[in-house]
């Protein structure tokens, strides 16, 4: 990263003139371009492949400023603005969304920590996506699915948050404002997580709440689709750990549970081109595992092993009941770096859903090629190879 300090030089020729002390600030410009071609079987209805080109599987696009100004006794008021942007089509991540990702001003203290205020991540998303899971809370479907019921909640609006460290306890905390004229609870968001450092290993827990309004706007959840159940309350919460086994190899490993009483995570969790589901699921609850791996191979060369099993209960069926279903998924990704800045990667991912979670799949055609409201064939293989510049 290109780091641009905007220390006055005019105020360095009036130092001589004037016994005044000026605070130094600093402004970072940084960002990702990533881009990759990938192959999918069964990536629509009737189990048709694709060849398409898309963003990474780890990380989007993105470009950002953040900053700093020294107040002095290890004090410092700080910002973020960052951007989200597709790459191979040059549009918003999200749409009308400027910083989509973050923008938010605060202070900060060598010994206290940050308070900060604005568009924020979840502390969930800190943690499982900079630390313990092993695909960094991902971009395909394949590696990302269990995070869909949060996944409108992960990039938070109205956002008060707090990060400190406490000789080997790590605080992540956030309020969201709902927002909601009359009803201070409706809208908002509740987040914790408590990471605790021991030598070469970490241990993590975290919790959130979201109280979703039948309509989402202005609130903590921003844009996202309203609950139908006004209040409706979508819970998360998970333990996962990290364990620096040698200087190359790294294991990860976690649990993941989601309740959602809003029935928004049936939707969620569908791909497109799924068949339509009749209703939403009053009280689906899933329960994720995962364990995964990083190898540096050599020093450029680096692979990410990542498995993920899941099981939901109170799914909805494509035929409007209730029941379990299952879903697991496999990938393993190689990545080269040519410096600090620049790499290519390849990545191969596997998935595979029963019961309830066949519906998430592309669905069927009829004899006429034409798509229905059918359950398609419910695995998929995909192979993607890109390259990431960084600066």
């Amino acid at each position: 990263m290109k780091k641009i300090v905007v220390s006055s030089a005019i105020c360095a020729l009036f130092a001589t003139a004037a016994p005044l002390t000026y605070a130094q600030s600093s402004v970072t410009l940084y960002g990702i371009v990533d881009e990759a071609i990938r192959y999918q079987t069964n990536a629509g209805p009737g189990g048709d492949d694709q060849v398409a080109m898309t963003s990474g599987p780890e990380t989007h696009s993105r470009w950002g400023l953040k900053g700093s100004e020294d107040l002095g006794g290890g004090w410092a008021a700080v910002f973020h603005l960052e951007n989200g942007f597709e790459a191979f089509n040059g549009t918003l991540h999200v749409p009308n969304t400027l910083f989509s990702r973050q923008a938010y001003v605060g202070l900060s203290s060598d010994k206290w920590g940050a308070l900060t205020f604005g568009r924020q991540y979840a502390p969930a998303y800190d943690t499982l996506g900079d630390i313990f899971d092993p695909l960094t809370v991902g971009n395909y479907w394949q590696n990302s699915w269990p995070y869909n019921g949060i996944g409108n909640y992960l990039e938070i609006n109205n956002a008060v948050k707090y990060k400190g460290t406490f000789y080997n306890l790590a605080i992540d905390a956030l309020y969201g404002f709902g927002n909601q004229p009359g009803a201070l609870g409706l809208g908002a968001i509740y987040a914790v997580e408590l990471t605790y450092t021991y030598g070469p290993a970490m241990l993590n827990a975290g919790f959130q709440q979201v109280s979703v309004p039948t309509s989402a706007m202005g609130s903590a959840v921003g844009t996202s689709v309203g609950s139908a159940i006004n209040g409706g309350k979508t819970n998360f919460l998970h333990i996962s750990g990290a364990w620096q086994v040698t200087h190359d190899v790294r294991l990860l490993a976690g649990w993941l549970h989601g309740q959602d009483q809003t029935g928004l995570t049936d939707v969620n969790m569908q791909q497109a081109g799924s068949p339509t589901l009749k209703g939403a699921s009053p009280n689906r609850i899933d329960d994720t595992f995962y364990v995964g791996a990083n190898w540096k191979a050599t020093a450029p060369l680096l692979f990410t092993f990542a498995y993920y099993y899941g099981h939901a209960r109170n799914a909805e069926r494509l035929d409007g009941s209730l029941g379990t279903g299952v879903n697991q998924s496999a990938t393993i990704l190689a990545e080269y770096s040519f410096s600090r800045q620049s790499e290519i990667y390849a990545i191969t991912d596997w998935a595979r859903g029963t019961g309830a979670f066949a519906a998430d799949y592309p669905g069927g055609v009829n004899s006429a090629g034409v798509p229905t409201n059918t359950i398609g064939r419910t695995n998929q293989l995909g192979v993607a190879v890109g390259i990431r510049k960084m600066f």
